[in-house]
């Protein structure tokens, strides 16, 4: 009892010096305590645990605009700037890009492909043109270098390698896993930039026995396969610049991880009027 009259003392004078501060009445305060909560702040509590939601499946990787359609998939027709109003209030942000290193080594004596893509990233039907590249990725054992291969139709990776050395191989082995997943009739476009690696025999041979095209960029003209870069970027965006990884077999999991269960089939894409690359392929072939 003696502690309960000293913690309601304090709890008065508190509510006192408060009044005072504030410049209002006691009985305005009490008053002003009893209101029942707006409904515009029940909605923001209600939409607080949506957005973190969002966040927190995205990886942290959604910021307003990507969220705002999350909230509209549900229902709740909100503006980016509230939405950006309550992720200030609850300290969340979507994470931030960083510069991007090109690789590519064109300085060889291999043949070059005409660009036959030129900078044409939007074809009508799957399985059309597709865009390759590589980056790599640091771990405490050493470098693993990534290929991937993406269907410009929907932006999916279609087909991607990991290795330690960064040889043909690497690169064939993205292109048969997108023609063994995918069965791409011949006529294909394959696009890349004009690394040793795209240009070798044993690649420019797996494109012929496919009866695919080559296409490679310009000299020094990064945007003639934009869409490869910015894939790469994403991915470390969201991924690599956040992780520290001890051995190359870990970063090996947490990349397959975020291309086959979180790029393809469920990140919003912006290209695809925000669905994923696996939900705006079955949302073409539905349609077709």
């Amino acid at each position: 009892m003696k502690y309960a009259f000293i913690q309601e003392q304090i709890t008065f004078h508190s509510v006192v010096l408060l009044c005072v501060v504030l410049k209002v009445s006691r009985s305005a305060f009490y008053d002003w305590q009893k209101r029942p909560v707006s409904r515009r702040h029940q909605q923001d509590d209600k939409l607080v645990v949506e957005i973190k939601a969002s966040h927190e499946n995205s990886r942290g990787a959604y910021g307003t605009r990507r969220i705002k359609d999350d909230l509209q998939d549900g229902g709740d027709q909100v503006s980016r700037r509230r939405i950006s109003r309550l992720m200030a209030q609850e300290s969340l942000q979507s994470k931030h890009k960083k510069k991007f290193k090109v690789t590519t080594d064109s300085r060889h004596k291999l043949p070059i492909s005409p660009n036959l893509l030129n900078r044409d990233f939007e074809p009508d039907q799957p399985d059309q043109a597709y865009v390759a590249d590589i980056t790599y990725v640091w771990t405490s054992e050493g470098w693993l270098y990534l290929a991937v291969t993406i269907d410009l139709f929907s932006r999916m990776v279609v087909g991607w390698s990991l290795s330690s050395r960064m040889r043909a191989s690497l690169v064939v082995d993205a292109l048969e896993m997108a023609v063994d997943s995918r069965q791409p009739e011949a006529g294909l476009t394959h696009h890349s930039d004009r690394g040793s690696q795209y240009a070798s025999d044993a690649f420019q041979s797996a494109l012929v026995k496919n009866g695919y095209l080559g296409s490679m960029s310009r000299r020094g003209n990064c945007w003639d396969n934009a869409v490869a870069e910015s894939f790469f970027k994403t991915l470390k965006q969201e991924l690599v610049y956040h992780e520290r990884f001890t051995t190359r077999e870990q970063a090996r999991l947490a990349i397959f991880e975020y291309i086959e269960a979180f790029y393809n089939r469920q990140r919003k894409h912006s290209r695809n009027e925000y669905l994923s690359p696996a939900d705006y392929e079955t949302q073409w072939s539905e349609a077709a």
